[in-house]
């Protein structure tokens, strides 16, 4: 199946040997670039040398002069899960709220798809919840709602949603994709991430991207929910605590839409948009 429109046309100029080659090429460069500028100026290295884009009222406009590169053309939405008064998962040992280490991915992602020519928009870019403090409605609805409204009003054409996993048990590890469940366009986007991640992470569990039922993933355009890894094991929490870890879990996640956009051939379409007018 075709895909239609703007999407469509930007990614099949975006495809061919040469993407590729200059895809790998300026992502090594970038990765070394970074690497020296934290080695050199400390953790908040990429904050000072990576300016993002002009910041609004609700989030983050497209860049209005993104750096030329392999991503150019595409408009990618960031989005920074929980916030605020939502603070996600809890490291088992440290206590450190999803929240905080959500964000910081999301600012490293952010400025490594910027490097690669991506316009990006942000649907946080501090530690607050995007709802009223006495909402009409279930206050996640409304922060759901907004991180849409942020989303579709950037005219994102893919959206990676950054996250950290939690589970009973301690054992489990590793990054988890997720997509839409039934969505081809979906899938393509999760399986390059996730297979972007255990090149450059080398987790000790590999996983296998997964189809899930998130509100985020609905919008309409190709959608990835990323978990970083588990915070309620001890050695994955303790690692991404790290700057230097989280930094090539950004770099991981880069690369992944770097692979997506030059993959050959004709993509099929996202499915539709859900309508959840109705929801309160």
């Amino acid at each position: 199946m075709r895909m239609p429109g703007r999407l469509g046309a930007r990614l099949r100029a975006l495809t061919g040997d040469r993407v590729r080659m200059a895809a790998g090429a300026v992502l090594f460069a970038s990765a070394l670039c970074t690497a020296a500028l934290l080695a050199g100026a400390g953790g908040n290295a990429a904050q000072a040398f990576f300016p993002l884009p002009k910041a609004t009222v609700q989030g983050m406009e497209p860049s209005a002069t993104p750096a030329p590169g392999p991503l150019s053309g595409l408009i990618i939405a960031v989005d920074a899960g929980h916030g605020g008064y939502d603070g996600g998962a809890v490291g088992r040992v440290s206590g450190t709220p999803e929240k905080t280490l959500n964000l910081d991915v999301a600012l490293r992602t952010a400025r490594l798809l910027a490097a690669q020519g991506a316009q990006v928009v942000l649907t946080r870019t501090g530690d607050y919840a995007l709802c009223d403090e006495d909402p009409p409605i279930r206050r996640k609805l409304q922060d759901m709602q907004r991180r849409a409204a942020i989303i579709m009003g950037g005219e994102a054409d893919v959206v990676l949603s950054i996250h950290m996993n939690e589970y009973a048990g301690r054992s489990e590890s590793g990054p988890q994709i997720f997509y839409r469940e039934g969505c081809p366009a979906g899938r393509l986007l999760a399986g390059a991430v996730q297979g972007a991640m255990i090149d450059v992470l080398r987790p000790g569990t590999k996983r296998s991207a997964l189809g899930g039922d998130y509100y985020i993933l609905t919008l309409g355009v190709p959608s990835a929910l990323v978990e970083c890894g588990f915070l309620s094991n001890r050695e994955e929490e303790a690692l991404l605590l790290t700057g230097d870890y989280r930094q090539r879990v950004a770099q991981a996640i880069a690369e992944g839409v770097l692979r997506w956009a030059a993959l050959p051939g004709e993509r099929p379409a996202a499915l539709a948009a859900v309508d959840r007018g109705g929801e309160n």
